[in-house]
């Protein structure tokens, strides 16, 4: 018993001694739980506020204006610009511009004065299921203490009213939001990960090595190397798709083509990052840190469990770096509320961005090993 515990002892204090020879794997340990503590405990939230509210106003007076002030003044609504006609309230929420849209109808504040039932109609974009509930709940109070205050005539049983409609998911169901959000999630899981690991994996076998002694050029081996990984996100994309539909009845409003065209940014830009880890990571272990340390922060922060609405603003900005952030709004707003190219150039050019910024800096770095 006693030379069983000294051999334990002894391969304890090996591993121990490998530890503080890798300080990149060492500090990475110690010092990733503590930055997810702090970054995630701050920014994550499910008390959604300042929602995006867009007003279409027909009444233009200072009754409805003040109407408006109110909403803005809970701090639950952020304004979002005006609406001027109908059909531009549907632009606006397919586009994202708004969560909510609020309509006050002509005549709103002689209806009031006058004592008489009036009632204003919020258009919800249902394809946030927790922000549209929260708008809902928050409007519905607004509407009703601010007719009674304003109104000038006492009737009894008179309960002025909110018209909510929501559109794109009536029912507020979240398998209607999660399940087209689980395309870019699975995608960012499977595409940084293996990609990485395996790069590495081939790297201390001595095979990568083999690779560079060829005459094949940096972007050959970098393009090369993650072509089969495109391939196999389409084939991802296509199941989580035919299951979302078959199994949770999730509908499809937009084109499908324009979803697998659309997701080639977002695949070869995680892709581009897996590999770019790979370059830098010097085990498998460490390019597991590497990729967690991307992956987690994707996932939390990136609006696919929490409204990105609800997290603090200096949160809101990082989620403006996360590839993850863009791919949702463009796979939600093409499957969940019919939205087209148009619709999306700002996501796909800032994908687009990603895409060239970590393919560059992998064919560089991929580069700089062969030369």
């Amino acid at each position: 018993m006693q030379a069983s515990l000294s051999r334990l002892l002894a391969v304890a204090r090996k591993e121990v001694i490998q530890f503080r020879r890798d300080y990149m794997t060492l500090a990475m340990m110690l010092l990733l739980p503590l930055g997810y503590l702090i970054g995630f405990g701050y920014a994550i939230s499910t008390d959604v506020r300042h929602i995006p509210l867009a007003v279409f106003d027909q009444d233009h007076s200072s009754y409805s204006r003040d109407l408006v002030q109110t909403f803005v003044s809970t701090g639950f609504f952020d304004r979002a610009g005006v609406v001027t006609n109908h059909p531009a309230i549907e632009k606006t929420l397919r586009r994202g511009d708004a969560k909510a849209v609020l309509v006050i109808p002509a005549h709103y504040h002689s209806d009031v004065l006058a004592g008489r039932e009036t009632s204003v109609q919020l258009v919800l974009d249902g394809s946030d299921p927790q922000s549209a509930g929260t708008a809902l709940s928050v409007a519905t109070g607004v509407v009703q203490d601010k007719l009674r205050q304003t109104s000038t005539t006492v009737v009894v049983d008179q309960r002025p009213q909110l018209a909510p409609v929501t559109w794109y998911n009536p029912d507020l169901r979240s398998q209607v939001y999660i399940v087209p959000a689980l395309v870019g999630v699975i995608l960012n899981l499977t595409m940084v990960v293996p990609t990485a690991v395996a790069l590495v994996r081939e790297r201390e076998s001595g095979t990568r090595e083999l690779l560079l002694a060829t005459p094949i050029r940096g972007h050959e081996m970098v393009l090369g190397k993650i072509l089969p990984f495109v391939a196999l996100g389409y084939v991802q994309i296509s199941v989580v798709m035919l299951a979302g539909r078959l199994i949770f009845g999730v509908p499809v409003v937009g084109s499908l083509g324009l979803v697998y065209a659309l997701a080639t940014p977002f695949i070869l830009a995680n892709l581009g990052i897996g590999f770019l880890f790979s370059t830098f990571a010097k085990s498998q272990l460490q390019v597991m840190q590497m990729t967690t340390g991307y992956v987690m922060p994707n996932v939390l922060l990136s609006g696919f469990l929490f409204p990105v609405a609800a997290m603090p603003v200096p949160a809101q900005w990082f989620s403006e770096v996360l590839p993850l952030h863009h791919f949702l709004k463009v796979v939600r707003g093409i499957i969940l509320k019919g939205s087209e190219l148009a619709d999306l150039t700002e996501e796909v050019a800032k994908l687009s961005v990603f895409v060239a910024v970590s393919l560059f800096v992998s064919i560089w770095r991929v580069r700089r090993k062969v030369l």
